[in-house]
């Protein structure tokens, strides 16, 4: 792990352990729930890629934007969403933070600062840019942060928020959370040169930060957030991590994009949970058995979120022109 300077309160890093542990543990729920045919289309697994949400969002407060990306419940947790409400959003229930209509691939969260995943690739960096846009325009600190992969780096659209960012001095964070593969391909193949560099040639600040270790995450976060805050942005960040699982749940026969050898390097190598786990214990922050208990409480929270979801309601069938129409009154008006 990074060297990190000790916070007068541990719980802040006992808070992005549990954060971190959250988001393991949603998506292992949710995996089951498909592979049990619970749960209605597909899903795409943060799992692997912890740190990298939690050590940005801690950096946010609720003020701040972010927008996600189709593999986004990572980010979902990690700025402030719960359990329930969001499994019950997956299981297509009037619960859910969308109500049931978005479902894994277009989650929201408006009280926590989340504008939503989005299942086109890229598509969200005009809504964060325009995010920090109103932010500037009104004259407020917020920060905006887009997550987006690798792969997005070949979406014209991303240029041409970042032209826009840069003129403008937008308080936008493109975060690239560079988990090796578009999909089935390896970024080599689709990326040619250096992804930093893409921002570089607008004259954005960027960095590239292991995406494992969460203390170097977060502390690259705060810096940046805090300057975007004072007029100095856009930034850039290519933060270097890995999915354990396939492109989507239904992706399972992935030797011939990837090897078993090379996930199970990651996962026993490499793990920012375990690492992170090893570090507060070594640091004397958290004992093996206060460890264990979070783990537990979190593992329960999600197990009974699950089953909430489960028997929760589905929304009434007049719902179905809701959001659509402007003169329809919204159910939680």
């Amino acid at each position: 792990m990074s060297p990190a300077k000790k916070k007068t309160n541990t719980e802040d890093y006992l808070r992005m352990y549990r954060q971190m542990v959250r988001i393991r543990s949603f998506e292992d729920n949710a995996n089951q729930l498909y592979l049990s045919a619970k749960m209605p289309g597909l899903t795409h697994m943060y799992s692997g890629e912890e740190a990298v949400a939690v050590g940005i969002c801690e950096a946010l407060t609720d003020n701040d934007r972010i927008t996600s990306t189709h593999r986004g419940h990572g980010h979902c947790v990690a700025k402030g969403a719960e359990f329930k409400e969001m499994f019950c959003e997956l299981l297509g229930k009037e619960e859910g933070y969308c109500r049931g209509k978005g479902g894994s691939m277009h989650i929201a969260d408006q009280s926590h600062g989340n504008l939503g995943a989005n299942a086109i690739v890229g598509g969200s960096m005009g809504i964060a840019t325009g995010a920090a846009l109103t932010s500037k325009y009104l004259g407020r600190d917020d920060v905006a942060v887009c997550f987006f992969g690798d792969g997005a780096t070949a979406q014209g659209l991303m240029y041409e928020a970042m032209n826009m960012a840069a003129l403008w001095k937008l308080p936008v964070i493109y975060a690239c959370e560079n988990n090796g593969y578009s999909e089935y391909t390896k970024t080599e193949e689709i990326a040619a040169g250096s992804i930093i560099a893409r921002a570089q040639a607008f004259g954005i600040e960027a960095h590239q930060v292991d995406g494992q270790d969460v203390l170097a995450v977060n502390a690259l976060a705060q810096r940046l957030v805090d300057r975007a805050r004072k007029g100095e942005g856009p930034f850039f960040i290519e933060l270097m991590t890995y999915r354990y699982h396939g492109h989507h749940v239904g992706d399972i026969n992935r030797e011939y994009y990837r090897s078993k050898e090379e996930e199970r390097d990651w996962k026993e190598n490499r793990d920012p949970i375990i690492r992170f786990r090893s570090w507060l214990v070594e640091e004397g922050l958290a004992s093996e058995a206060e460890i264990e208990a979070i783990n537990a409480e979190v593992k329960k929270d999600a197990a009974e979120a699950v089953e909430y979801a489960l028997n929760a309601k589905y929304p009434d069938p007049s719902e179905v022109d809701m959001h659509v129409f402007t003169d329809v009154k919204h159910a939680l008006a």
